[in-house]
């Protein structure tokens, strides 16, 4: 036998095969499409959170649904939360809107919940940059001094144990000056003081 033969009866036999292997493969496609399509496929909770955040209609109303929940259920523990720790400022005594004195002046009240510290004072344009003092309610675990200002706007800042603390959870709104956070504060509607 001759090289060439062997090559030619092994390519008419591979064409054979493959002929007959053909007739099998006829419809095949179809079937696959059709068990494939009846299948759903499962969701890793990956796919789940992906298919969830995806701006399609259905994906937003489960943004919805999960936001909803969620606020509900921060609500349900924060309700819980309050009652069980059952926080009265009543009986602290501690007022957080400014009184009036008959002066035209308010007493406003500084107020910082400050556990381990051992100094805390004021310091603001009222009191010439001055630190104020503020005194520590045991029962209450806050520093609190109440100073009587009269209308305007207010700029200030705590001093914690000799370190500047310009933002007061209380203020209506801060600025930034040298690099450090000053907390404002508005007395009586007053824009300047």
């Amino acid at each position: 036998m001759r090289p060439n033969e062997i090559d030619d009866i092994l390519r008419d036999t591979l064409r054979q095969e493959v002929a007959e292997s053909a007739a099998g493969l006829n419809g095949l496609e179809e079937q696959i499409v059709i068990e494939l399509g009846e299948r759903r496929p499962r969701l890793r909770v990956s796919d789940w959170l992906k298919q969830l955040l995806a701006p399609t209609r259905g994906g937003r109303i489960g943004q919805l649904s999960v936001v909803g929940a969620t606020a509900v259920i921060c609500l349900l523990v924060g309700f819980f939360v309050a009652n069980q720790i059952g926080f009265n400022r009543a009986a602290t005594g501690i007022r957080l809107t400014p009184s009036r004195a008959p002066s035209g002046t308010q007493e406003v009240l500084f107020a910082l919940a400050v556990r381990d510290a051992t100094d805390v004072s004021v310091v603001g344009n009222f009191n010439s940059w001055e630190p104020t003092p503020l005194s520590y309610d045991d029962n209450a675990g806050i520093w609190m001094a109440s100073i009587p200002l009269p209308p305007g706007r207010y700029e200030y800042a705590f001093v914690i144990d000799g370190r500047w603390w310009g933002q007061d959870p209380q203020a209506d709104e801060y600025v930034q000056s040298f690099g450090e956070y000053s907390s404002v504060r508005y007395v009586g509607g007053g824009d300047g003081a």
